[in-house]
């Protein structure tokens, strides 16, 4: 985490979100240690406070703040990325592309007072996160302390962050008419899933475009209207699915704005499936590190949790982007696990911080961007990929769930797996 602590900004200094706070929550993010309070046994001389002063102190970190920390690291990683060029292709050129999408923390435990006799699982909060697919970056985040607001009542702030030339894409939740001429009106482009209960009205019928790899693509002229003055026509794209969702859905509609000269509808259609890169952060989010610590239960300390595992998983994706800078894109994307490259921090970081005194690792942090990009090439170039291969499985076979036998509550494995070897060994001539 050195890379985060060196020349923090004024504001997160002056609201005490310190080195010592970003590196205890950090160690259990990673899980390397298993909770706060374990963080704190271990590192409590560095940290000179009292165990109740650290909870009090994590309790009160101010979403704002948190967001501000997030933004802080990107700042200083971004132009890394791109100076080591492990850059994915970009989903659309001449668009800066960003995916958005709202995480509601898990429930925690009833540790609070007020907890304690409510039946019902307490949430400690949510957020929207942004996510550029080409750096594969979390590049910004909104938190909310109340577990039970919309996702849509955080769209206000999300829009205060569009500049002209972003290209936004987003599922049927953030499908209102505020949010949509919100990113037009500020030269933004969107692919936006249709919402079922936006209004619209069509200005010519659905034409047949062609085949995409999903299903067969029409396209029409929609226009949409807002507080009974504003006027915009966008592109509606409506996709026959080959195969349903997972919800059972035989067609999915898309809205957008994009120019027909930028992109026609065959190429539009696909660019919402691309939509799935930020499910895939929040999977390496959910397998990787502890970003919802249910033993976090005040709102402030539960967020700060989950931004700090948004930001490990950019330092990933730090290390990613070096790995695709030496061995090439098709070779990382294809063919290596984040699960075993933040296992391999977690098994290898108590034993180097014993081996290696902090005073040396305090260099690292005064590295320009020139020096920090060679340091992590030629590590990645030792780097023994099969140690981080993935293993894909295939798909999942639906298999009856067995039938509840009273008499039978409990079964000998190794006099089935007898059983099985008879049968198989009389089949066998």
């Amino acid at each position: 985490m050195h890379c985060l602590s060196s020349k923090p900004s004024a504001n997160i200094t002056e609201n005490c979100c310190s080195r010592r706070w970003v590196n205890l929550i950090s160690l259990v993010v990673c899980g390397i240690l298993p909770s706060v309070n374990a963080a704190y046994q271990a590192k409590a001389k560095g940290i000179g406070v009292t165990i109740q002063s650290v909870y009090n102190k994590l309790n009160g970190i101010e979403p704002q703040i948190v967001e501000a920390l997030l933004r802080h690291v990107v700042g200083r990683v971004e132009g890394l990325m791109k100076q080591l060029g492990g850059t994915l292709p970009p989903l659309l050129e001449g668009y800066r592309v960003k995916i958005l999408d709202g995480n509601h923390l898990a429930a925690t435990e009833r540790r609070l007072e007020v907890l304690r006799s409510v039946n019902s699982a307490p949430l400690p909060g949510q957020t929207l996160v942004i996510l550029d697919p080409a750096l594969m970056l979390a590049i910004d985040v909104f938190a909310c302390e109340e577990g039970h607001a919309q996702e849509r009542a955080l769209l206000s702030r999300v829009l205060a962050t569009v500049s002209r030339g972003d290209l936004w894409i987003a599922e049927r939740n953030f499908c209102t008419l505020g949010f949509l001429f919100g990113l037009h009106g500020r030269g933004a482009a969107l692919v936006i899933r249709q919402h079922g209960l936006l209004p619209y009205k069509a200005l010519d019928e659905l034409a047949f475009v062609g085949h995409s790899e999903t299903g067969a693509v029409f396209e029409q002229s929609v226009q949409l209207i807002f507080n009974d003055t504003l006027k915009v026509t966008l592109r509606r794209i409506v996709v026959q699915l080959t195969q349903p969702t997972r919800d059972g859905e035989s067609e999915i509609a898309l809205l957008s704005n994009l120019p027909a000269a930028k992109a026609n509808a065959l190429q539009i259609a696909p660019l919402y499936q691309k939509r799935w890169r930020i499910e895939r952060l929040f999977q390496v989010l959910e397998q990787c590190f502890r970003g919802e610590i249910n033993t976090l239960a005040y709102p402030r300390a539960a967020l700060f949790g989950f931004v700090m595992a948004l930001i490990c998983y950019n330092l990933l994706a730090v290390a990613q982007a070096a790995m695709r800078s030496v061995y090439g894109v098709d070779k990382i994307e294809a063919g290596i696990s984040p699960y075993y490259l933040a296992d391999e921090v977690r098994r290898v970081y108590e034993g180097m911080m014993i081996a290696i005194p902090p005073i040396q690792w305090q260099p690292l942090a005064q590295l320009d961007v020139d020096s920090t990009v060679q340091l992590l090439q030629h590590l990645a170039a030792q780097m023994e990929l099969s140690k981080f291969r993935s293993h894909p499985r295939g798909a999942k076979k639906k298999v009856p769930k067995p039938k509840w036998q009273k008499d039978k509550p409990h079964v000998s494995t190794a006099r089935l797996l007898s059983e099985s070897k008879s049968k198989k060994d009389k089949k066998t001539p």
